[in-house]
């Protein structure tokens, strides 16, 4: 237990810089100095990452490391909203354990549907962490057990869910993708968890193929796929698997909106565009199901390889974002030069293209940002072509965590 002087230290600089408190405080006499810099640097970073928790007063945070891996906030309530929360099913049966508890954030959230709920780690500082900050969360539902994850997994009997987020990091501390380099190993697991609960949700990397996912977990055992983005950057890929056997995943790309847009976007219910411009979100273009999008939406990709998508029509629930095309060129010179007219600077991308952004930029002789954007592509002549857009906002992302969903069955 921190010292009253440290606490306080604590609470007087929540808001400084942790660099330089750390140069200017070094040597105070009973401050906990290298206690006191990880909860400030976590409280800040909860703030942002974490919000609920940073508005509760005595939360403990973990090392730097720890904070930086932990889930965030949204992503956790993403997880929690896949869970049956009708109260006539929370009887005593309706069970979870987290195999992999490290800073608790997500089992804070998943535990709320669950009338019991344990929570496993083999380090013993982050279950003394979890054990105070259930009780400052309220959960009272909830047992933290130290011990590793598979000789408690043998002692379980059956619960409703088991959930895992195998640590991505081997013994030397450097990164790990493959699922089975990961701890714990859960395709050797996979029978045994399966044995022990009606489903398991496996939290992976999202740098790893969705379908290859599947392939090394049983494609027979996995039911749901999510591949979660926040503001468009993939965070995560959940697999869902229970001991029903399936011939068919059911795949869902979720974008989670929590970002303000510039003033300067036009709204959707702005006069009707001959062109628009689609790009998919961060999900879509992890799941790869670019033919699925055009068929739903009746919008036609650029080329196989451009992941961009053009209409004549808006199409007000797309999944991703979208753009009215204002100008259109190649790299002829006389051409571009009409479309830059009155452009000094733009948001590049380039798809399928021979050019970096920051190329084509000081090509174009354009600045960053602004309420232009550029997508460089190659049409499917082979002719480099140059979108110059405005931005449209649509009805899915004027209120902030908003969710964009994509769903679709693939058999397997």
């Amino acid at each position: 237990m921190a010292s009253k002087e440290t606490l306080y230290f604590i609470k007087e600089h929540l808001d400084d810089n942790i660099r330089q408190l750390a140069l200017k405080a070094y040597g105070k006499e009973n401050i906990d100095l290298p206690y006191a810099l990880d909860q400030i640097a976590g409280f800040q970073t909860a703030r942002r990452k974490l919000p609920s928790w940073a508005k509760v007063e005595g939360i403990v945070f973990p090392p730097h490391i720890s904070m930086e891996q932990c889930s965030s906030e949204v992503t956790a309530l993403y997880k929690s909203s896949l869970l049956d929360t009708d109260s006539r099913s929370m009887t005593k049966e309706k069970q979870l354990i987290d195999l992999t508890g490290g800073f608790g954030v997500d089992f804070s959230f998943l535990a709320k549907s669950f009338s019991k709920a344990t929570y496993v780690e083999r380090h013993s500082h982050l279950c003394d962490i979890a054990r105070e900050n259930f009780a400052r969360l309220g959960l009272g539902n909830t047992e933290v057990v130290c011990a590793d994850s598979v000789a408690f997994l043998n002692t379980v009997s059956h619960v409703s869910l088991i959930y895992l987020d195998p640590a991505r990091r081997d013994n030397q501390g450097a990164r790990t993708f493959a699922i089975a380099d990961c701890t714990p190993d859960v395709v050797s697991l996979r029978d045994r968890l399966l044995a022990k609960a009606d489903k398991v949700m496996i939290k992976l990397s999202p740098m790893l193929d969705w379908r290859k996912a599947v392939a090394d977990l049983g494609t027979a055992n996995v039911s749901q796929v999510h591949i979660v983005s926040v503001d468009n950057e993939c965070k995560e890929l959940l697999v869902i698997m229970s001991g029903r056997q399936t011939d068919e995943v059911e795949v869902c790309c979720a974008n989670i909106i929590t970002t303000s847009h510039p003033h300067s976007a036009l709204p959707s219910e702005a006069t009707p565009r001959q062109h628009y411009l689609y790009e998919p979100n961060a999900s879509i273009m992890k799941a790869g199901c670019y033919t699925l999008v055009e068929e739903r939406y009746g919008i036609a990709q650029i080329a196989p390889n451009s992941h961009l998508f053009v209409a004549d029509s808006l199409v007000d629930d797309f999944p991703g974002r979208t753009f009215a095309v204002e100008r259109v060129a190649t790299m002829n010179k006389r051409e571009l030069r009409s479309a830059l007219e009155g452009i000094s600077s733009a948001n590049i991308a380039v798809r399928n293209f021979p050019m970096t952004a920051v190329e084509l930029g000081k090509r174009l002789k354009l600045k960053e940002g602004g309420e232009w954007y550029l997508f460089a592509t190659t049409d499917q002549e082979g002719k480099h072509i140059l979108y110059f857009c405005r931005k449209v906002v649509q009805k899915a992302e004027k209120s902030c965590k908003n969710r964009q969903i994509f769903l679709f069955s693939q058999q397997l």
